[in-house]
């Protein structure tokens, strides 16, 4: 079966605003698995982890707000955990099932994260990538100096120049992956020129957040007690070593899993990623 984009309406104190989603398999399939990307990134970037998924689960990959085809939100200040947490919750009970898998990368770690430490939480197996509850300094100071900047792009290849250097850390891949990564990162202007595909103003609370030091979230981990898998690109600058040894001590206890050659963040793309994350959801 084919992908097919659906949309929601959510809420905010601002009022509503409309979240895309793409969903794969079979729609009656009551097992579900949610993934949710990173700060700066998309639904589509799932396309590859999705399809092969698609067998065994209802495969849901949201844009979170102000991201992809999602609606841009009225209160820039908004986007922040809270807001993504409850759309979140909102579009699991359109789902109409009680419990989901979560994969998330980054941003959607850290709203993984958040919702499986509430109780009563519908989430039952949770893959964190490339985040977790302490995120270094250094990695926050790297995201901020590009994210929410709105350069603009004559063409595809001159996107795909600015994409490959912003996420060099993504490590290898073909040039093939690279034009996919581009193209469904790009929105196109009314003069033809592309843009990427967020609100600017996500980076707003961002930046006016910046900790002095790195980010300690220990009470969101310490609240998870599903079975839970922590994937780390071993060049990783937002996610240490050190930290992924005390994930497996606290909290949920979670198994941790390295990749070569990666940074932030393993984009689950490669066949090693993906087999990692597939052997631990269907364990």
């Amino acid at each position: 079966m084919s992908a097919r984009q659906r949309f929601l309406k959510c809420a905010s104190i601002r009022g509503l605003h409309r979240i895309a989603y793409w969903e794969w398999g079979d729609p009656h399939n009551a097992r579900v698995l949610v993934c949710v990307h990173g700060l700066g990134r998309c639904a589509r970037d799932f396309d590859v982890l999705a399809a092969a998924m698609r067998g065994e689960y209802r495969v849901v990959c949201p844009d979170v707000a102000g991201r992809g085809d999602s609606a841009w939100l009225a209160d820039p200040m908004l986007y922040q955990l809270p807001q993504y947490v409850s759309d979140m919750v909102t579009l699991i009970a359109r789902l109409d099932v009680e419990t989901v898998h979560w994969v998330g990368t980054s941003m959607g770690a850290l709203i993984g994260m958040t919702l499986a430490g509430l109780p009563d939480t519908p989430v039952r197996k949770l893959v964190v990538n490339d985040a977790g509850p302490v995120i270094s300094k250094l990695s926050l100071e790297r995201i901020a100096a590009y994210f929410g900047k709105a350069p603009t792009f004559a063409d595809m290849d001159a996107a795909e120049k600015y994409v490959r250097a912003v996420n060099a850390p993504f490590g290898p891949h073909t040039d093939a992956e690279w034009r996919f990564l581009t193209e469904v990162a790009m929105r196109r202007n009314a003069d033809g020129s592309l843009r990427v595909h967020y609100d600017p103003k996500i980076a707003d609370p961002f930046r006016a957040t910046l900790p002095d030091k790195d980010l300690e979230l220990w009470p969101l981990w310490d609240a998870i007690r599903c079975p839970t898998l922590v994937l780390r690109g071993a060049q990783s600058d937002l996610l240490a070593r050190e930290t992924c040894k005390q994930m497996e001590r606290r909290g949920p206890k979670a198994r941790v899993v390295e990749f070569p050659g990666v940074g932030h963040a393993p984009t689950l793309m490669h066949e090693d990623q993906i087999k990692v994350v597939k052997d631990f959801l269907l364990a």
